[in-house]
């Protein structure tokens, strides 16, 4: 596959890092534009890259604000809006750079709250919205004093960080040969910033709430045995979103279903329901 790297500018003028791949053996038929997870990068996406660039499909992709190689102080995004708007804008040079192909947002994890905020508040161009294990709340509740001290911390501090208490161990199960491991990866990292843990929590819950009101089709696949977000929220969404949503659930998966041991048929999947 061809592979290209650039820096935009985001919503906030700060610096963030794009990349795609492209075929190289056959012309483009559809383009993704992916949202990455919280404490990864779009790097760690290159194996889901090879798979759909061999189907002719386009894939865009930035590191969002603290991730990767984007600017920013590790685990924090200014604002949910402000991530939103760095996502829309994403999709907006892929119009113009491909603008007769159907267009996809995928969002992953983090990325799945941000693409679907997205999809519901800026509203762009695009033909469906893939989430694969969005977070909407976290798969285990914090206590709700604690939960109380964050929000008002995140007015006073909101670039302080602290632990996502990740264990690698928790994103998939072994046995794909074609994972790619956040161990031992320098721009991977496991850190969060109050500000953005206080928006992600809240953009979850508005998007289920108003799941409603998507005017696109949208595919959501979870993990039953996701240790990290909370497969009963997508649920709830997917119940919300109605019609409109194809619901699928990956019996004994994990959190990086693309990682994970069925992670081949969850691609496959995705690109069939691209296709459909």
């Amino acid at each position: 596959m061809l592979h290209q790297e650039w820096k935009i500018s985001g919503s906030m003028n700060y610096e963030l890092y794009a990349q795609q791949w492209l075929p190289d053996s056959k012309d483009v038929h559809t383009v993704v534009c992916l949202s990455h997870g919280s404490g990864e990068h779009s790097t760690r996406f290159r194996n889901l890259a090879r798979t759909f660039t061999d189907q002719g499909i386009a894939v865009l992709a930035l590191d969002h604000h603290g991730h990767g190689k984007s600017d920013g102080k590790r685990g924090h995004i200014p604002s949910l809006d402000a991530a939103v708007q760095d996502v829309a804008g994403l999709c907006s040079y892929a119009q113009k750079r491909f603008p007769e192909l159907p267009l996809f947002l995928y969002g992953h994890s983090m990325g799945g709250n941000i693409a679907v905020n997205c999809a519901l508040r800026a509203k762009p161009d695009i033909k469906g919205l893939i989430l694969t294990s969005p977070w909407l709340r976290l798969a285990f509740s914090p206590p709700s004093y604690q939960i109380w001290i964050g929000k008002k911390l995140a007015k006073l501090f909101p670039e302080m960080q602290q632990s996502t208490g990740l264990k690698h161990e928790d994103l998939y199960r072994p046995g794909n040969d074609q994972a790619v491991s956040m161990v031992n990866d320098p721009l991977s990292h496991t850190k969060i910033s109050l500000r953005a843990f206080v928006d992600l929590e809240e953009g979850g819950q508005w998007a289920i709430e108003h799941a409603g009101q998507l005017q696109i089709p949208l595919l959501l696949i979870h993990g039953d045995a996701d240790r990290i977000t909370s497969y009963a929220a997508s649920k709830e969404l997917a119940q919300a979103a109605g019609e409109k949503c194809t619901f699928v659930t990956c019996e004994g998966g994990y959190h990086e279903l693309h990682n994970d041991i069925d992670g081949e048929k969850t691609i496959n999947q995705i690109i069939a329901w691209m296709s459909s």
